[in-house]
């Protein structure tokens, strides 16, 4: 189903949206969330430590520009899978969204927004090279990585909100392959349909994970009406790895409230 009496716009979403922002425009990286990624508890940083976080903080930001893919497709969310779950697919495309946690969040959707966004080879060569010469460093390049692809989603993510604006559609939170019960393999296919291996050098690995390491794929529902699972933000509870997660070993999460 497409949104009715929007011909031009819904034309627009269905052809993919880069993302490749200026040097001006790009995300600045958060600096809470870096510590948090560093298991920062408020300990006292010294001085000294304090300005080597922030150097390879900058370095990150100056070196690396984030750029991503976005495509909207219309949802089928009446199918199961083999075993008889439900199972969302997008039309057009070989994304099977499975469990009933990616069918909570968007059942009534008219269409749904694939997003994929990286930071690109570079980051992968110098996180390589990093870890094999200074640890510290490697350690603060990778959380601070982390947490600017986050915000480059975040960017991308505040344009799916204009995109539903001008649509006059409502929208849901971002989620991503991998929460709840949504298997990890829906990052193959996610991949594969917006060509990010072409337009962002993204590939998948085997076992479903992203190359380069600094990237990540989401989905956001686009509803004609009150959009589902609006406030029904990913959890602990729900999660597959909670019993084995260094972040609630440590009191925190992988996620921001």
């Amino acid at each position: 189903m497409m949104p009715q009496g929007t011909g031009a716009i819904w034309d627009s979403l269905r052809t993919p949206g880069l993302y490749r922002p200026q040097s001006s425009e790009r995300p600045q990286i958060d600096r809470a969330e870096v510590l948090r990624y560093l298991g920062y508890a408020g300990q006292e940083l010294k001085p000294d430590l304090a300005e080597r976080i922030e150097h390879v903080i900058c370095q990150v930001e100056e070196t690396l520009l984030p750029s991503g893919v976005r495509q909207a497709f219309p949802v089928d969310a009446t199918g199961t899978d083999e075993d008889g779950l439900p199972c969302v697919r997008l039309a057009g495309t070989t994304v099977e969204l499975r469990g009933r946690d990616a069918y909570r969040h968007l059942r009534g959707a008219c269409c749904c927004m694939l997003l994929v966004c990286t930071l690109g080879m570079a980051s992968e060569r110098a996180l390589r090279l990093l870890g094999s010469r200074r640890p510290l460093e490697s350690a603060v390049y990778d959380a601070a990585c982390s947490a600017y692809v986050e915000a480059a989603l975040d960017q991308m993510d505040a344009a799916v909100s204009d995109d539903a604006q001008k649509l006059g559609l409502s929208r849901n939170w971002r989620f991503s392959a991998g929460y709840g019960d949504c298997p990890l393999e829906a990052q193959d296919s996610i991949v594969a349909t917006c060509n990010a291996g072409r337009l962002l050098g993204v590939t998948v690995t085997p076992a479903h994970l992203l190359l380069p390491s600094k990237s990540v794929t989401a989905f956001v529902g686009l509803f004609e009406g009150e959009p589902a699972s609006a406030n029904d933000r990913p959890g602990c509870s729900t999660c597959r790895l909670r019993g084995s997660c260094a972040y609630r070993a440590r009191g925190t999460t992988c996620y921001r409230s």
